[in-house]
């Protein structure tokens, strides 16, 4: 099988696999080299929202996730636009919509990332076959499973990101290498030291998956009214 994490970059999307023999990583900076890496790995951890409501503010995903990550952690998780908003040509205009169906409005975190979101929706629904594969999972809660249940740090503190690292190094030797080797070929402005870290912890449990197997959030898979997964995957 094999496997990748990709999560988003301000240059597009930071894709990473630790497949043994093919380890490698790459910026993927439009829709049609995310495509390719969608039809090319055979499962595909993502640090994105896939599955959407239609008129529910948040998903029960979500709301399971922060109730997982606990404390200040929980703030990193954030409710994706609705499916009607997806589409809003403009802030307003996703706010009225959302205000429209959830009496709540979008956060402009939401908003900033949902040109990503709309991009894989519309891959994921022109080819169903990639539904399956490319599964929606959150870095907080794989490292958190990783470090035996918990997070000392934030990420946005350079010690958080070393004890992220150090996590990734312990179980994928050549991702010390990896972090470097980024660092130097991209600008932050392209790449920031939390989407590598991201990016990895995505890849490698993509890659433990097969023989660990998957775990979601919440346990009972749900489908929105487009066929999409609304549930958050882990090992």
């Amino acid at each position: 099988m094999k496997t990748a994490g990709i999560d988003g970059c301000l240059a597009g999307w930071l894709l990473i696999t630790f497949d043994e023999g093919k380890e490698k990583y790459e910026v993927l900076r439009d829709r049609e080299a995310l495509k390719e890496a969608f039809e090319t790995y055979d499962r595909v951890f993502i640090d994105m929202p896939i599955g959407l409501e239609d008129e529910e503010y948040t998903r029960e995903a979500d709301a399971l996730l922060r109730k997982k990550l606990g404390g200040e952690y929980a703030s990193s998780v954030f409710s994706p636009p609705i499916r009607p908003a997806l589409t809003a040509p403009s802030y307003v205009e996703a706010n009225m919509i959302s205000h429209e169906y959830t009496e709540k409005k979008l956060t402009l975190q939401a908003w900033n990332i949902t040109p990503k979101i709309q991009m894989v929706d519309e891959l994921l629904r022109a080819d169903k076959e990639l539904v399956d594969k490319v599964l929606e999972a959150h870095p907080e809660l794989l490292f958190q499973k990783l470090n035996g249940g918990m997070i000392y740090q934030k990420k946005n503190l350079k010690k958080g990101i070393k004890h992220r690292l150090k996590l990734i190094e312990d179980r994928e030797p050549i991702a010390e290498d990896f972090f470097r080797d980024i660092k130097e070929d991209f600008r932050r402005n392209e790449v920031e030291e939390d989407d590598i870290v991201d990016a990895m912890v995505l890849a490698y449990c993509a890659k433990i998956s097969e023989e660990e197997g998957i775990k979601t959030l919440p346990e009972e898979l749900e489908y929105d009214s487009e066929g999409m997964r609304k549930a958050i995957h882990y090992v």
